[in-house]
């Protein structure tokens, strides 16, 4: 009796499963690079919102020696629309001309356009500078030219040597006035400076990234450990409470980070988290697993590198800029910030908005829960 050998499939070899891993882990690593990385790399400096007070012939006098497009120029009345506009968070900073020339800035606004307008103010201090030496040296010329018309050298009743003196002295006092006049100066304000326990404001904008990691964490956690649709929304519930008074703890009473009213803080970053914690709930509700990663994507590798924490919205590539301000990293970026430094600030949008985030997030939860319900009852009927 002959036996008839049934022929095994070939198993994959070993190393084509490590060349497989390899890949995915290569591929992995540069979209999170150029996830984060592509927003700096593609910025561009320009068309930073400032307020200006002045002639109109001194704005052109002095915007004419900046790169083409460096500012967004808004004309106001004085001094006081300038600071109103930059408490109001309309823009970052202010140009005031005229007899004392000021430079207006927000540090706490943004430390980028703080420098930016800085320089700006020192590009201006050098033009005056440069304006009253020529405007000596054309006095001195013409004093020089002088000396050769009537009642200089060769006048009648007038000796050469006389004559000579005479323009030296006269130059020498002429000099000394010049010498003596005090140009303007060019003043540099901050109107809203940062705190002294982040006085370089990298405490504030590296916040959005634990805060959105937190989110992500939470939303992640309570898919895998928690079931049903009322136990995740009261997860979700107690996760923004707990969690917003916890971060806000240790952002404020720890490391100084966040100013102002603490549970303003707490209460807008357990708004954050929870917003982003819903939307992944959500997704995995109704999708599946894969709604985790997609959720991640939409918080870590979209909202983070494009919410503006770092740099003003306006530096990162059109219209990516604008578009991270409403996500959740950005609103929530936004609103902690206006919370620290700028009470005058209206934020009743970013607020609503993140509030249209976490109503999402439960909708979708929701939804996931009915069709899976539904699914159950037709697989058991």
């Amino acid at each position: 009796m002959s036996h008839v050998r049934t022929p095994q499939p070939k198993s994959r070899p070993e190393w084509l499963k490590s060349v497989r891993a390899a890949l995915i882990a290569t591929v992995a690593v540069c979209v999170v690079l150029l996830a984060f990385a592509w927003p700096t790399a593609t910025s561009r400096v320009e068309n930073l919102p400032v307020a200006v007070v002045g002639p109109q012939e001194q704005i052109d006098t002095v915007t004419q020696k900046m790169p083409e497009h460096l500012l967004e120029l808004h004309p106001v009345a004085n001094r006081e629309d300038v600071v109103n506009g930059i408490r109001s968070r309309e823009v970052y900073g202010g140009i005031v001309l005229g007899e004392q020339p000021e430079i207006l800035t927000a540090s706490a606004a943004s430390p980028v356009a703080s420098q930016m307008l800085t320089g700006v103010g020192t590009n201006m201090q050098r033009g005056i500078d440069q304006q009253v030496i020529a405007g000596m040296q054309q006095a001195l010329q013409k004093m020089a030219s002088g000396g050769a018309a009537p009642g200089g050298p060769g006048a009648p009743g007038q000796s050469g040597a006389a004559a000579s003196d005479g323009a030296a002295s006269g130059g020498a006092a002429q000099a000394q006035r010049g010498a003596g006049a005090t140009p303007p100066t060019v003043k540099v304000t901050d109107v809203v400076p940062l705190s002294d326990d982040d006085p370089r404001g990298s405490g504030l904008a590296i916040a959005g990234l634990p805060l959105t990691m937190g989110g992500m964490i939470g939303g992640v956690l309570i898919s895998l450990l928690v079931t049903g649709v009322r136990k995740h929304l009261l997860a979700i519930a107690l996760y923004g409470v707990l969690g917003g008074l916890a971060l806000a703890g240790i952002l404020q009473g720890v490391f100084g980070i966040l100013q102002a009213n603490y549970w303003a803080n707490a209460a807008a970053t357990g708004l954050g988290i929870a917003a982003t914690a819903s939307v992944i709930v959500g997704l995995n509700s109704l999708i599946g697993r894969p709604g985790i990663a997609v959720g991640a994507v939409l918080t870590m590798f979209i909202g983070n590198p494009i919410s503006a924490l770092t740099q003003p919205k306006e530096f990162i590539l059109p219209p990516f800029g604008e578009i991270g301000q409403w996500l959740v990293p950005g609103l929530s970026g936004t609103v902690l910030r206006d919370l620290s430094y700028f009470p005058e600030a209206n934020i009743a949008g970013q607020i609503w908005a993140l509030i249209g985030w976490l109503t999402l997030g439960v909708i979708l939860t929701v939804l996931g829960h009915h069709k899976n319900e539904s699914a159950l009852r037709t697989v058991e009927g």
